[in-house]
C-alpha cells in the first residue's frame, strides 16, 4: 500500500493549522510589519521544493510555501478583524514593557 497521499494530506492539514495561530500571534505581537517574514519563508520553501526527490518532502515544502504566502493576506485580514473587535488588540502599555 502507498501511504504518501495520506501522509501529505494529514501533514497539509497540520501545516495549515499551525499557520492559523502564527498569523494571529504575529499580528498581535508585531502588527502587519512581519509580513516580510512570511514572504521570505514562502519564497524560500517554494524555491527549495523542486530540488527534493522525495515526493513527501517536496510536496510539504510547497504546501509550507503556499501557506506562508497565503499568511501574508491573512495577516492584513487579521488586522481588520482586530479593528472590528473580533480579536484582542495588544495594549500599548504591554508593548512598552516588553521593549
Amino acid at each position: 500500500m502507498n501511504f504518501e497521499g495520506i501522509i501529505i494530506g494529514v501533514s497539509t492539514f497540520l501545516i495549515i493549522g499551525i499557520f492559523h495561530p502564527l498569523v494571529i500571534k504575529g499580528e498581535y505581537y508585531f502588527g502587519v510589519k512581519c509580513w516580510w517574514v512570511f514572504l521570505v519563508m514562502g519564497i524560500a520553501t517554494l524555491v527549495l521544493s523542486p530540488f527534493f526527490d522525495n515526493t513527501i518532502v517536496s510536496s510539504l515544502l510547497a504546501v509550507w510555501g503556499a501557506s506562508s504566502l497565503w499568511g501574508i493576506g491573512e495577516l492584513f485580514e487579521q488586522k481588520k478583524r482586530v479593528e472590528k473587535g473580533w480579536f484582542p488588540k495588544r495594549n500599548s502599555k504591554m508593548k512598552k514593557q516588553n521593549e
